[in-house]
């Protein structure tokens, strides 16, 4: 082969390299369901903005016909999956990722009927080919992804024998393989495992029967071997995947209403709770007996949910305000009540927190650090929803995929660009 042949592979080899490398960077990821792939609602995705303008990040579209409700979004392939409702109906509604043009609604189960707001709480899981909702009433039901068709639809009352806590069902559905992993509570078993593909009954834990409070199931691997991880009221249990025997049981002391997602990191599993109950961090052994780390009030979290991140802990604390834990210790490292922001959720993106104010609509950008609050930009939500109840909040989580900031009151779903022009998302 002659030596300008040679050259010329060469360069064709360059090029299809540098062609490779800028598909990958293009390449968009997904947010399947609630807190993300691995339900952490800690992200890595870069080329984000690290300050903010004056006036805030760029609206790129909204969507004004969500209706009522409080549930987050799934976003898969470029449809953005959420709950909202429609006439007397609660809905699954695609919207396209591009503009916030709607593609499809899909009724679901009558309303939820609520005071401090009517209409579904869950996020929707997408998995595969399919999309699995659970309604405030407890409708879980499966829906194409593509039309939004109905497949099945299972009852967590009627065909589970399950009571609905208070404020409604809340819990987003965990999909791990064929099986659909949901908590119904009730006499037949606290959890249930079903068969995704038609709704039927796997298992129930039938040997625990705690009732149904408002957090969602986690997968966690403590010392290599799989198991499913629940909050309740009373209880954080650990169950086994095969078959619903509860492999492990600690106290909890929670009241009133038991809702943030636990936390599992390095075979130990934290939890927190509002209503003064504070939080806790579970040792799991080997043999699956548990010991307490620490249990104190120093993060009392209601509803916007406590993330982990490089060591530590963030999330807000009712009367302590935002606050940054030692995830080992449980001492405070900072907390900060003196911002504009006020009390309210929180997602993690590239070391960076996004906040969320429920009270005024007010969203922070500040940085993950143990180093204190820093506020890296703010601004204020505009228009906010004329028909939430007088009683309910801004109470719907951030979501933060390929550039795109997206949030939600009641009925007005907002899509913000914060992407850095100068910098490679990936």
């Amino acid at each position: 082969m002659s030596h300008r042949l040679l050259a010329l592979h060469a360069l064709l080899a360059i090029h299809v390299g540098f062609v490779a490398a800028e598909k990958a960077a293009a390449q968009t990821e997904d947010w399947p369901s609630w807190q993300g792939v691995e339900r952490t609602n800690v992200s890595s995705q870069k080329g984000l903005l690290k300050e903010w303008p004056e006036q805030g990040p760029k609206l790129l579209w909204i969507y004004r016909e969500a209706g009522n409700g409080y549930s987050g979004p799934a976003i898969v392939d470029e449809t953005f999956y959420t709950l909202g409702t429609e006439g007397e109906q609660e809905v699954l509604i695609a919207l396209d990722v591009a503009t916030g043009r709607p593609r499809w609604t899909t009724p679901l189960s009558p309303i939820l009927s609520n005071g401090w707001g009517n209409g579904p709480r869950s996020t929707p899981t997408v998995h595969d080919d399919h999309v699995y909702v659970l309604t405030g009433i407890g409708e879980l039901v499966c829906c194409t992804k593509d039309s939004g068709e109905q497949v099945w639809s299972v009852s967590l009352t009627r065909d589970l024998a399950g009571k609905k806590p208070n404020w409604g069902y809340c819990e987003s559905v965990l999909i791990d393989g064929d099986r659909l992993i949901c908590t119904p509570g009730g006499s037949e078993g606290t959890i249930a495992a079903l068969d995704r593909s038609n709704g039927e009954v796997i298992w129930r834990s039938t040997g625990f029967t705690e009732g149904a409070q408002y957090s969602s199931v986690i997968i966690a691997k403590p010392h290599g071997t799989k198991q499913y991880i629940q909050l309740l009221q009373k209880s954080i249990i650990g169950v086994d995947p095969d078959n619903g025997d509860v492999l492990w049981r600690s106290d909890w002391s929670g009241r009133t209403a038991v809702i943030p997602t636990p936390i599992f990191f390095n075979n130990h599993v934290f939890v927190s709770s509002g209503y003064g109950a504070g939080c806790k961090l579970v040792k799991i052994r080997p043999d699956n007996t548990v010991e307490d780390v620490y249990l104190n009030k120093n993060m009392k979290n209601q509803h916007g949910g406590v993330l982990f991140h490089e060591g530590h802990l963030y999330g807000y604390s009712d009367q302590v305000g935002w606050t940054c834990l030692n995830f080992e210790t449980g001492e405070i490292v900072w907390n900060d009540k003196d911002n504009d922001v006020g009390k309210g959720s929180v997602t993690c993106v590239n070391g960076q927190l996004y906040l969320v104010g429920e009270r005024r609509g007010v969203i922070g950008l500040i940085d993950a650090s143990p180093n204190g609050f820093a506020l890296h930009g703010q601004f204020t939500l505009d228009p906010k929803s004329e028909i939430r109840s007088p009683r309910g909040k801004i109470w719907t989580h951030p979501v933060v995929l390929n550039g795109r900031l997206y949030l939600r009151d009641q009925d007005i779903i907002y899509c913000y660009d914060i992407s850095d022009p100068r910098v490679a998302r990936k």
